[in-house]
């Protein structure tokens, strides 16, 4: 009898704790954000979905897409960066009230958060440093411990190059910006992020860059992500993907940020 008393103090206080640990985390569902009148943005620099322009503001096609679905909504876009690889667990900690950064959709996330419908398609590339890899014939050149793999963790591309390069030594950056250091220094043979990175990188630096191949090594679908849970949201996320995608503005912001460079001059 008394084993049993303490059994089931021990499961109250558990049961306690749990409570009290769910109730820190707030998740603000749908009508929380319209009354609020804020929509707390969850991105991270990535060019040229989001980067800093010269004035210091953020810009890029996931910064327009957040600023329009904002507008929709009647609320005001309040947007946080972050470390991609911070994106999901700032969301569930319920800092920001959704993730607009060109993230992938893929099972692993998904049971993690909810992810809107596709808003358009990208995929994986490959840029090599043109001096390291000059005797090089073929991909298969690349595939040797020797030979180092510039990421970023925690990306699709992280996934591509630890399944496609499993030999290589693969060496994880937090972002972007000492991915592409890294290239250009000869510190990596090569990088494998998502395009239209690779290609940007090969116009911006024709004497130090190559895109050796002409497809993609992976495709896959962005969506926005929010929390579990928030049915109205989710709802209305999928709606608004669908009448954006409708009235070609989806379209028509993606061409300008990533599929030109008419946006250089005003990032740093």
């Amino acid at each position: 009898m008394r084993v049993m008393i303490k059994t089931l103090m021990l499961l109250s206080v558990l049961v306690l704790s749990l409570t009290s640990w769910a109730d820190d985390i707030d998740h603000r569902e749908f009508n929380d954000i319209i009354k609020s009148g804020e929509l707390r943005v969850g991105v991270a620099i990535f060019t040229p979905w989001v980067m800093r322009a010269k004035d210091g503001q953020l810009v890029g096609s996931e910064i327009d897409m957040a600023r329009r679905l904002a507008a929709d909504m009647g609320v005001k876009p309040v947007i946080g960066l972050y470390e991609f690889e911070q994106l999901i667990p700032t969301l569930n900690k319920g800092d920001i009230d959704i993730i607009v950064s060109g993230m992938g959709i893929k099972p692993s996330r998904a049971l993690k958060v909810n992810f809107s419908r596709p808003y358009g398609d990208a995929g994986i590339g490959l840029a090599t440093n043109t001096q390291m890899t000059a005797d090089f014939t073929s991909v298969e050149d690349l595939k040797r411990p020797s030979v180092k793999i510039g990421v970023i963790g925690d990306t699709m591309s992280a996934d591509v190059a630890k399944r496609l390069f499993s030999k290589s030594t693969i060496k994880a950056y937090m972002n972007q910006d000492d991915m592409e250091k890294a290239l250009l220094e000869g510190k990596v043979h090569g990088i494998i992020a998502a395009q239209p990175v690779p290609n940007f990188l090969s116009l911006q630096h024709p004497q130090k860059v190559d895109v050796p191949l002409a497809r993609p090594l992976l495709s896959f679908k962005e969506g926005m992500a929010i929390n579990k849970g928030d049915a109205d949201f989710l709802n209305f996320l999928d709606s608004w993907v669908i009448a954006r995608t409708a009235d070609a503005w989806i379209s028509s912001t993606r061409h300008y940020w990533l599929e030109t460079l008419k946006w250089k001059e005003q990032v740093q």
